[in-house]
């Protein structure tokens, strides 16, 4: 990310959602959904009904990066942004879920290698249908 805009380009009732994408490298339209989904809210409307938001959108959308790369779904990654609001800790909430996507991740491993072993077997069996083989000369 590139430095935070400083309070002198920040429109003075706030961040607007053009600013927050550029600093985030984030699309509005990204920013928008957020909102739409409860993720994140301005913390004000301008009068012409612009969202404006103030500098915590950055630390709540890097939250929300991570957890959406970690493939968090919404509605858990709602529930935990609302009980980082709150202000009770949710480290066992967080660990939990970190811990839940790794044994998913190591059971996908396991379900590949699985395929990748059935694969080889019937590359190992294939017969050719006829035919001279590209190594073989006339």
């Amino acid at each position: 990310m590139a430095p935070a805009p400083s309070s002198d380009s920040a429109c003075p009732l706030g961040l607007k959602i053009g600013q927050v994408s550029d600093y985030s490298g984030l699309p509005v339209k990204t920013i928008r959904f957020y909102c739409d989904q409860g993720l994140i809210s301005p913390a004000k409307r301008s009068e012409g009904g612009y969202r404006l938001f103030d500098e915590s959108v950055y630390t709540e959308l890097s939250l929300i990066r991570t957890l959406r790369t970690m493939e968090v779904p919404l509605p858990e990654l709602r529930r935990i942004l609302e009980v980082r609001r709150s202000g009770l800790c949710n480290c066992s909430s967080l660990k939990g879920t970190i811990e839940s996507k790794m044994i998913a991740i190591e059971q996908r491993i396991k379900d590949l290698g699985e395929m990748r072993a059935e694969f080889r077997k019937l590359l190992d069996g294939w017969q050719e249908c006829g035919g001279m083989k590209s190594d073989e000369t006339p």
